[in-house]
C-alpha cells in the first residue's frame, strides 16, 4: 500500500507548528492508555474504549497535519463522533445525555465551520469549482476587510472555541468531566481538544486570515470573560470532576487572550499556555481519578485526610494545582507571564482597554488560587468524612504503577517546563512555531527564582528542624478546643469555601441564572425549538377546518407576492 498521498503538500504539512501539536497529542495518547490499564480495568467493552482512544489519536494527528481545510474538516467531524463514543463509557443515568450534548455542540460548530469553508471559497475562488489549492491553508491570506470575510472567521473561529471548550460553547464540558470516565476526560477535553481547537484558532488568526485591531479586541474580551467566568463558577461546586471542568474552561480563556494580543510575545504565551494547560489539567483530572477510584465518590463532603494515605497522588496533585495557579516556578506561571507581557505590549502599541485584560488574567489566577485551596483541603487536608462507610474506608490507599507513573510524568513536566521554560520548551516548540526568538520586555529569570525558593524551602526546613528537637507532647486532633474523636461534626472541610460568594450583591442573580442553566447555550436552544415545536403541534391538530384555514391563508400570501 501506497503512502505517498501523505507527503502531498496541498493535503498535508509539516510545519514547526503541527509537530510541535503532533509531539504532545502523542505523549497524552500514550499516557493516557497507561493510566486506562488500571483504572479502566473490569469494564465491559474495553476493546471497543482502546479502539476509539486509539482512532481518536490518528483522526488527532489527521487534523493537525492537514493543509487543506475539507480535509481537516473530515477529522475534525470524525474526532466529534469519537468523543461521543468516549464519553457513553461513563456509568451513570445522565451519560447519554451528556454524550448528546457534546455531540451536538460540537457538530453544531462544524455545519458553521463548513459554512466558512463555503466563505472562504467564495472568497478566493468565485467562478471556479472548488479546488484543492483553493483551500489550502498555506496559500490563504484573507484580509478581514468585509462583513463576508468577519462572517467567514467568526464561523469558523466557533469551531475551534467549541473544540477548546470556550465560552459560550463551553457548558459540554463541566458536564463531560462530571460523567465521562477520568481517562476520556483528561484525553479530550483536558488535553486534545485544547491542543487541537487552540491550534486551529491560532492556523486562522496567524495566517488563513489576517486579523484587524478590532477582531483581536474581540478575541481579547472574550478571553476575559472566560477567564473571570468559569473560574466564578468553579468557586461554587461541591463535586470534585465538576469544579475541574470549569477550571479547564476558564484556562482557555488565556490562550485565546494570548493569540487576541496579536504580538508575537502574547501568542507565544498562548501556545505556551495550550501546552501547559494540557499537561498540568490532564494531571489534575488523571489524579482526582484515582481518588475516586478509591473513594467511590467525588462529593468534596466525603472526601478528606487522602494525604496520608495517597502520598503520590497527592504531590502530583499539589504541584498541578500550583502550576494551573499560576504560582512560580512552575509552567503555569511561565506562560500567563508570557500572555501578560502580550497584553501589556498593547497598550504601548496604542490599545486603550489593556489594563481591563491584564486586570481579568492576574484576578482569574488569584481565584484559580483560591479555588484550588479550597479543593485541595477537601480532598487531601483535614479529618476523613465521617459519613463514608467503614469498608470505603478500607480501600483508601494509592493506586497502582500504571495509575500513578502517568501523574508523576505530567507533574514532572510542570516542574521542567516552569524551570527551564526558556530552554525547553520555547526554544524547542514554541518559538520555532512563531518564526523565531521572541524578546520580552521584562524578564523573568525562572533558574534564579527556582534556586532562591529551594533555598527558602530548605532554611525552613532548618527552621522546623531546629523547633523539633524540643521533645513536644502529642494529643488527639482537636477544633476549638474540642476533640474531634469525640465530636466529629466539628470537622473543618473546604467544602463551604466562599459558599457566601453567590450570596453577594449581584452576584446572586447571575448565579441563580447560571444554575439554572440560562447561560447554557445547549438547554436555551433546545427550550427554544421545543417552544417552537409545541406551537406546531399545536397547529397540526388533525382539525379539518384549521388546516383549511391555513391552506387559505397560504393562498392569500401567495397571491399578494406573485402580483408584486
Amino acid at each position: 500500500m501506497s503512502f505517498d498521498f501523505l507527503k502531498d503538500p496541498q493535503l498535508f504539512r509539516y510545519d514547526a507548528l503541527s509537530k510541535f501539536v503532533g509531539v504532545f497529542v502523542a505523549l497524552f495518547f500514550v499516557l493516557v492508555v497507561i493510566y486506562s490499564i488500571g483504572y479502566m480495568r473490569g469494564r465491559k467493552g474495553l476493546l471497543r474504549y482502546y479502539l476509539c482512544t486509539l482512532a481518536t489519536f490518528v483522526a488527532s494527528l489527521g487534523a493537525v497535519f492537514a493543509n487543506n481545510m475539507l480535509v481537516f474538516l473530515c477529522f475534525w467531524g470524525f474526532l466529534g463522533l469519537l468523543l461521543y463514543l468516549l464519553i457513553a463509557f461513563g456509568r451513570n443515568e445522565r451519560t447519554p445525555a451528556t454524550a448528546k450534548k457534546a455531540f451536538i455542540i460540537i457538530g453544531g460548530s462544524d455545519a458553521l465551520m463548513l459554512l466558512g469553508i463555503v466563505i472562504l471559497w467564495q472568497l478566493n475562488g468565485p467562478g471556479e469549482p472548488m479546488s484543492i489549492l483553493s483551500l489550502r491553508m498555506d496559500a490563504l491570506s484573507q484580509p478581514l476587510n468585509g462583513s463576508l470575510a468577519v462572517l467567514g472567521y467568526l464561523c469558523l473561529a466557533a469551531g475551534a472555541l467549541a473544540k477548546a471548550g470556550a465560552m459560550p460553547f463551553h457548558t459540554w464540558v463541566p458536564d463531560t468531566a462530571e460523567d465521562a470516565p477520568i481517562p476520556v476526560t483528561a484525553y479530550l477535553p483536558a488535553s486534545l481538544d485544547k491542543l487541537l481547537g487552540i491550534y486551529f484558532l491560532g492556523r486562522l488568526s496567524l495566517e488563513v486570515f489576517r486579523m484587524t485591531t478590532g477582531m483581536n479586541t474581540v478575541l481579547m474580551a472574550l478571553g476575559s470573560f472566560t477567564i473571570i467566568a468559569a473560574v466564578m463558577m468553579a468557586l461554587i461546586q461541591h463535586d470534585m470532576r465538576r469544579l475541574l471542568g470549569y477550571h479547564a474552561v476558564s484556562q482557555v480563556g488565556y490562550m485565546i487572550l494570548g493569540i487576541g494580543t496579536g504580538n508575537p510575545i502574547g501568542i507565544a504565551g498562548g501556545l505556551f499556555h495550550m501546552l501547559n494547560n494540557a499537561i498540568y489539567k490532564s494531571c489534575l483530572f488523571l489524579s482526582a481519578g484515582a481518588v475516586s477510584k478509591r473513594a467511590g465518590t467525588n462529593d468534596l463532603a466525603k472526601l478528606g485526610g487522602f494525604a496520608r494515605v495517597m502520598p503520590v497522588t497527592f504531590s502530583t496533585f499539589l504541584i498541578s494545582s500550583l502550576a494551573i495557579s499560576g504560582v512560580p516556578p512552575f509552567n503555569g506561571f511561565a506562560s500567563k507571564w508570557l500572555v501578560y507581557q502580550g497584553v501589556i505590549e498593547t497598550g504601548q502599541s496604542g490599545g486603550d482597554l489593556w489594563v481591563v485584560w491584564l486586570v481579568a488574567a492576574m484576578f482569574g489566577s488569584a481565584l484559580t488560587l483560591a479555588s484550588f485551596m479550597k479543593l485541595t483541603h477537601s480532598i487531601f487536608l483535614g479529618q476523613p468524612s465521617t459519613d463514608v462507610p467503614a469498608e470505603q474506608m478500607l480501600k483508601r490507599r494509592e493506586t497502582g504503577f500504571s495509575m500513578w507513573l502517568p501523574t508523576v510524568v505530567l507533574a514532572f513536566l510542570s516542574v521542567v517546563f516552569g524551570v527551564f521554560a526558556l530552554q525547553v520548551p520555547l526554544r524547542l516548540f514554541v518559538f520555532p512555531s512563531i518564526g523565531g526568538d521572541v524578546v520580552a520586555p521584562g524578564i523573568w529569570s525562572s533558574g534564579l527564582a527556582s534556586l532562591l525558593l529551594v533555598i527558602g524551602i530548605v532554611v525552613g526546613f532548618l527552621i522546623y528542624l531546629a523547633g523539633s528537637l524540643r521533645k513536644s507532647r502529642l494529643v488527639e486532633p482537636f477544633v476549638g478546643g474540642e476533640d474531634l474523636s469525640k465530636m466529629p461534626e466539628m470537622r473543618v472541610s473546604g467544602v463551604d469555601f466562599y459558599e457566601t460568594v453567590q450570596g453577594t450583591g449581584v452576584l446572586k442573580g447571575i448565579y441563580r441564572a447560571a444554575l439554572k442553566k440560562l447561560f447554557d447555550i445547549y438547554d436555551v436552544l433546545a427550550g427554544f425549538l421545543g417552544w417552537i415545536g409545541q406551537g406546531l403541534a399545536a397547529l397540526h391538530n388533525g382539525i379539518l377546518p384549521r388546516y383549511l384555514s391555513w391552506c387559505l391563508v397560504g393562498m392569500v400570501v401567495l397571491f399578494f407576492v406573485l402580483i408584486r
